[in-house]
């Protein structure tokens, strides 16, 4: 699968997450894909919808600021921007295998409502 492919199905994720559209992201990930983040550890694709999958309602747009794919990897940073306002910067890893998602660790970034930074409770 070329860069230009990965990049359209990492494209195609983010725009499934604003339509609530769990099936196009369920086919896009591998049988045994692994979700890492903050609050998870490598939990398996089940774990992953039960915990993480959620409306996306609040949200009113992910701005994608830089995707950039090497061999079967892929980092990419967004600011997502809530629709009250508020909003954040977060970088994804992306492992690809064949033309699945096998693998996505996320690191949060800081939150802002109206330009300014909002700490968060601990």
């Amino acid at each position: 699968m070329s860069d230009v492919d990965k990049e359209k199905i990492i494209r195609t994720l983010f725009a499934a997450y604003l339509t609530d559209n769990r099936k196009a992201v369920e086919d896009v990930f591998a049988a045994d894909f692994r979700f890492t983040s903050p609050y998870d550890d490598r939990i398996d694709k089940r774990t992953y919808f039960e915990r993480c999958w959620r409306s996306s309602n609040w949200i009113e747009r992910h701005d994608l600021e830089r995707i950039v794919v090497q061999e079967d990897d892929a980092f990419v940073t967004y600011k997502c921007v809530a629709k009250g306002g508020k909003s954040f910067r977060n970088t994804e890893f992306f492992e690809f295998e064949n033309d699945k998602v096998k693998r996505i660790d996320v690191y949060f970034g800081a939150t802002y409502q109206d330009g300014a930074f909002v700490k968060q409770p601990a």
